[in-house]
């Protein structure tokens, strides 16, 4: 079965931060039911509905259509609540008290609900009306300030860690507080920062500062011969290979296996400080080695030498990589607007546990489905609720 079966989650998210967490628990087996506002919809969809971002974001769920602007579709919402163990949102400051859907109310009418909240700057302290996205969190966590060249200004990092990365934690945090309930019988609310959560993700950057006192260092592609990138042949964006000869050990394959072995003996490169010291001497070495082989033939060549090393693949590459390929971490899925799709999978594999990955759902796809079982509303209820503009389905 999968691992978290019978996990119901309402999922009243937007763009990355929640849709994240909520993806993730669905991939382990949750039911998440997706509340969007009728003719619109999450945000994400953009300006078709089914969005590629959507789609990336939000595979495995339901989604339900309901104005919660409007009395009657915040009652339905209240009316649902009992049949499900978990409430997220990811919405800006203030909107869920407009909405007058707080932690109290649900608390109110389902005591043991665990009621999350994913904010950009938290509940309290100065900033915590402050708007965010995932960058501004990023930049308030320090990210900014250790990606770059050394003599360059703070860069955007690539990745969005400050979203998908809160939004990981978040479901960690969540499965926690279900096994907790399991426990005890209570339900809780949980606070995540955006800015505090991607802290995280430079615990290593910071472990150089003497807790605080000094400020780690912008250091480009790194600042050692042995841990950098370097160019292959052909003359795309990304015909390069990284290579991370950290011990002495692989600094010695590294020369073997570029069949340099003596350079391990050369005074200008015997020593780390040598190295160090006649960095741009070893380059030249190394990349005259590199630019006689394309990326992948430099991988294998330094993989199985033993030097840990990866071609810089693309975010196309991914798709049609061999090894994640063969691994089935590429998933073509049907979409009901869209055909077949290609999504990527998730990293985690459970020998006791599997979920399918099914493609993400239509605006207000289930909105029939979902409200027929939690509040047994027959055909006619529904119709009357969609001609009063409460609910939404496909048209």
């Amino acid at each position: 079965m999968p691992a978290l079966d019978g996990l119901r989650i309402l999922d009243m998210t937007q763009y990355e931060a929640g849709t994240s967490c909520t993806q993730a628990l669905a991939w382990l087996g949750a039911d998440v039911v997706k509340v969007e506002a009728p003719g619109r919809g999450d945000p994400g969809r953009g300006p078709s509905g089914n969005g590629e971002y959507f789609v990336v974001w939000n595979s495995n769920k339901r989604s339900v259509a309901i104005d919660l602007k409007n009395p009657r579709g915040r009652a339905l919402l209240l009316d649902m609540l009992p049949n499900y163990d978990v409430f997220v949102e990811n919405y800006g400051p203030g909107v869920m008290e407009k909405l007058n859907l707080t932690y109290d109310v649900m608390k109110a009418v389902k005591p043991d609900i665990i009621y999350a909240r994913l904010k950009g700057f938290g509940l309290s302290g100065p900033w915590a009306d402050y708007k965010c996205y995932d960058m501004v969190a990023q930049s308030a966590a320090g990210a900014f300030s250790i990606t770059g060249e050394a003599d360059g200004p703070p860069l955007r990092p690539g990745p969005t860690t400050g979203d998908a990365g809160t939004g990981v934690q978040m479901a960690l945090a969540i499965s926690a507080a279900y096994i907790q309930k399991l426990n005890t019988g209570k339900g809780q609310m949980i606070e995540v920062s955006m800015q505090e959560a991607m802290t995280y993700y430079l615990r290593t950057a910071t472990s150089g500062g003497n807790y605080g006192e000094r400020a780690a260092r912008r250091s480009g592609n790194g600042g050692l011969p042995t841990m950098t990138l370097y160019r292959c042949q052909g003359d795309g964006a990304n015909d390069y290979v990284y290579i991370m000869a950290v011990t002495p050990r692989m600094w010695e394959s590294l020369a073997h296996a570029i069949g340099r072995a003596d350079l391990l003996e050369d005074p200008r490169f015997k020593e780390p400080r040598n190295r160090y010291a006649n960095a741009e001497a070893l380059q030249a070495e190394i990349e005259a080695w590199t630019l006689a082989r394309d990326k992948y033939q430099a991988m294998r060549e330094l993989a199985e030498g033993g030097v840990p090393a990866s071609a810089v693949l693309d975010t196309a590459d991914l798709y049609r990589n061999p090894h994640l390929v063969e691994r089935g971490f590429v998933h073509e899925v049907e979409h009901d607007a869209l055909g077949k799709v290609t999504l990527l999978g998730w990293a985690a594999r459970m020998s006791e546990s599997h979920v399918p990955i099914k493609a993400a759902p239509l605006l207000g796809s289930h909105t029939r489905e979902v409200l027929g079982a939690d509040l047994g509303l027959d055909d006619a209820a529904m119709e009357e609720l969609s001609a009063a503009g409460i609910v939404g389905e496909p048209g």
